[in-house]
């Protein structure tokens, strides 16, 4: 099974964390998640970082720590997850991936279809 290291922002602005939601056509489409992407060959984690919340949100963020990581096996490949908690600064918000995005509060990220991966990473808030 392929093996994916995926790095993820918890991205937080006056006690609200941002998730996004996977547009269709993509996988796991209709799931929310907080934003990232792949990390390439040759990129750190916090680079690749970077780079994805620049391409998929026109996002700018400061990043302030390493909170964990998890894995997961879907049905075609296997993550591990790496979170970091990142302060927004600003975003265009043109989205790629996604069709939409939300400011959510810890006590409520539950009540959204979060990925399967991702589900684990609110506890490390």
């Amino acid at each position: 099974m392929n093996q994916v290291r995926v790095v993820c922002g918890i991205i937080f602005s006056e006690n609200n964390f941002l998730i996004a939601r996977r547009k269709e056509g993509k996988s796991l489409s209709g799931f929310w998640e907080f934003p990232g992407g792949k990390i390439e060959q040759g990129e750190n984690e916090e680079e690749s970082l970077t780079r994805e919340l620049h391409e998929e949100f026109g996002m700018e963020i400061k990043i302030t720590e390493r909170i964990g990581e998890n894995s997961h096996d879907y049905p075609e490949l296997s993550i591990t997850l790496i979170a970091y908690k990142c302060e927004f600064i600003q975003a265009t918000f043109e989205l790629t991936d996604h069709d939409r995005i939300a400011w959510v509060k810890k006590n409520d990220l539950h009540t959204y279809k979060m990925a399967p991966a991702d589900i684990p990473l609110i506890d490390l808030i």
